[in-house]
C-alpha cells in the first residue's frame, strides 16, 4: 500500500511548534510502501526532535516564556485535581477567546468537574490567566510524541476531549481513541488552501479524522472540505465566535481609554497587524486629511511591539505607548497597543477598526469581536481563515472590504466624512453577530452526549 505522510499533521496554520518552519522544510512529501502512515509519521517526529530546543530558544529570544514549562510539553506535570476532568485543547489567544462561552456553560453544567485548558503558545496560556484566573487548570499540550502523549492523558484522565478549531495530532489522537477517551473536533474550520494540502496526505488525514469521536465543523463548507479527506463522523455547529460577548470590564475600559484617547478625536484601530502591513499602513495614513485623526496600532503578537516602536521612530511619527496609561497628547498621531488581553476595549474606544493578517496573505484575523460592539469594519483581500464570517459581514453590510492600501485610505476618508454611515455599518455589524449565534449550544449538544455516556 503506498502512502504519503508529513511532519506534524496541522490544520489550516494553527500554532503549533513547527509553524515557524517554511513549507517546504515541515512538509515532507515521503511515499513509502508501507502497513502503518502512523508508525512513519512518529518516525520522522523523532527526526526533528532536535529542532524543538532550537525552536524554543529561537522563539525566546523575543518571549522568555518560550523556555518555561517545559518538562510540560514532553508530558510531565505537577498540576493535578481530584474531581473528574473535562479537557479542552485552545491553541493560542484567538482559540482561548473563542472558547470563553462554552467554558462558561461547561462550568455551569458541570459544577463537580474540573476544566483543564491546554495550549500550545505562551500568548495563549496568558490569555487563558486573564480571561479563567484560577477557575480552570492550564498546562501546555505535549508535543505529538506517543511517551508525552501517554503520559499526559494518564496524569489527567480526562472523561472527554475537546480540540477547538482545526489541529490533528496523530499520536494523540490514536492514544485517546485506544484509551477509550471521547476526543471530539469542534469549532472546525478548513481553508481551501489547507483541504488541497492535505488531500495530498490521503491515509494519514483519514486515520486521524476518523480516530476522533465526532467533529462538528463552522460551516456547511468546512464540514464539505472535512468529509472530502475521508472523515465519515462531520456535522455542522456554527462559529463559537460570534457567541462572545463584550465582557463589561472590557466595555469599562474602552471608554476610559477613548477619554484618553480624546473624545473629539477620531480614532482609528489597526488591530491585529502582522508584519510587513504596519509599514504599509504607517505609509497610507499619510494620504489621509483628516484633522486629529489618532491612530492606534495593536499588532497581533507580543514579541513585535518593540519592533513596532523602532518602525514608528524611523518614520518620524509621534507615539506614546497604550503601556504608559496617561492621556494622549494633542500631537500625538499614534498610539501603540502594546498590552495583551484588551482588544475588545481598543474595539469600544475607536471609530472605525481595520482587522489585521488580511492587508497580505495571513489568513486574516477575526472581525467579530468588532461587530459585537457595532464598531464599522474594514477587511483586506486575505480573509481565508475567516473566510464565511467575512464574507457573510461583507453581504450584509457589516464590513468593507479593501483591495489595498490605497484603497483603505479612500475609504475611511469617506466614512469618517458620513457619519450616518457609521451608524448603520455598525448597526449591521450587531444584527449580523445576534443572527449567527447558537454554537455554544450545538457544542454542549456534542459533549453532553460523550461525557454523559462514558460516564
Amino acid at each position: 500500500m503506498k502512502a504519503v505522510c508529513m511532519v506534524p499533521l496541522i490544520l489550516d496554520d494553527s500554532p503549533a511548534f513547527l509553524a515557524g518552519l517554511p513549507n517546504q522544510l515541515w512538509l515532507y512529501d515521503i511515499r513509502l510502501v508501507m502497513f502503518n502512515p502512523r508508525r512513519t509519521y512518529t518516525v520522522l517526529l523523532w527526526l526533528f526532535l532536535p529542532y524543538i530546543f532550537f525552536h524554543l530558544l529561537w522563539r525566546a529570544r523575543k518571549q522568555r516564556e518560550y523556555l518555561q514549562h517545559i518538562d510540560e510539553r514532553f508530558g510531565r506535570y505537577s498540576a493535578r485535581s481530584d474531581k473528574p476532568l473535562i479537557w479542552l485543547h485552545t491553541v493560542s489567544v484567538g482559540e482561548t477567546h473563542a472558547a470563553a462561552s462554552l467554558v462558561q456553560r461547561l462550568q455551569k453544567s458541570y459544577p463537580h468537574h474540573q476544566l483543564l485548558l491546554t495550549h500550545t503558545t505562551p500568548t495563549g496560556r496568558v490569555a487563558s490567566e486573564q480571561l479563567y484566573g484560577n477557575d480552570v487548570l492550564r498546562v501546555y499540550l505535549p508535543y505529538d510524541y506517543p511517551f508525552a502523549v501517554k503520559r499526559f492523558l494518564q496524569h489527567f484522565r480526562p472523561r472527554i476531549g475537546i480540540l477547538m478549531e482545526t489541529e490533528i495530532w496523530v499520536n494523540l489522537i490514536h492514544s485517546c481513541h485506544t484509551m477509550q477517551i471521547p476526543l471530539l473536533l469542534l469549532n472546525a474550520r478548513l481553508s481551501e488552501k489547507s483541504a488541497a494540502r492535505y488531500a495530498r496526505y490521503p491515509n494519514l488525514t483519514r486515520l486521524g479524522l476518523n480516530e476522533l469521536s465526532a467533529i462538528s465543523a463552522q460551516s456547511e463548507v468546512d464540514a464539505e472540505r472535512i468529509t472530502g479527506l475521508g472523515a465519515n463522523n462531520v456535522s455542522v455547529m456554527g462559529n463559537l465566535k460570534f457567541d462572545i460577548q463584550p465582557p463589561s470590564v472590557m466595555l469599562k475600559l474602552g471608554a476610559e481609554m477613548r477619554t484618553q484617547f480624546g473624545k473629539d478625536r477620531k480614532v482609528f484601530l489597526l488591530a491585529s497587524t502582522r508584519a510587513g502591513e504596519e509599514v504599509l499602513l504607517i505609509s497610507m495614513l499619510k494620504q489621509v486629511d483628516i484633522a486629529y485623526l489618532l491612530t492606534v496600532i495593536v499588532p497581533r503578537h507580543p514579541q513585535r511591539f518593540d519592533d513596532v516602536a523602532e518602525m514608528l521612530t524611523q518614520q518620524g511619527i509621534r507615539f506614546q505607548r497604550r503601556s504608559e496609561n496617561c492621556p494622549v497628547a494633542p500631537d500625538t498621531q499614534v498610539v501603540l497597543g502594546d498590552s495583551m488581553g484588551e482588544m475588545f476595549a481598543y474595539y469600544a474606544a475607536c471609530d472605525i477598526a481595520f482587522i489585521g493578517g488580511s492587508l497580505l496573505p495571513f489568513g486574516g484575523q477575526n472581525l467579530i469581536e468588532a461587530c459585537s460592539v457595532g464598531k464599522p469594519v474594514f477587511i483586506g483581500p486575505h480573509t481565508y481563515n475567516f473566510a464565511q464570517a467575512s464574507q457573510l459581514a461583507v453581504e450584509c453590510g457589516a464590513a468593507v472590504r479593501i483591495r489595498n492600501s490605497a484603497d483603505l485610505a479612500q475609504g475611511l476618508q469617506n466614512l469618517l466624512a458620513h457619519p450616518d454611515q457609521l451608524i448603520k455599518i455598525g448597526h449591521a455589524g450587531l444584527h449580523f453577530v445576534r443572527t449567527h449565534r447558537g454554537a455554544t449550544e450545538q457544542a454542549l449538544r456534542h459533549i453532553n452526549y460523550f461525557l454523559d455516556s462514558h460516564v
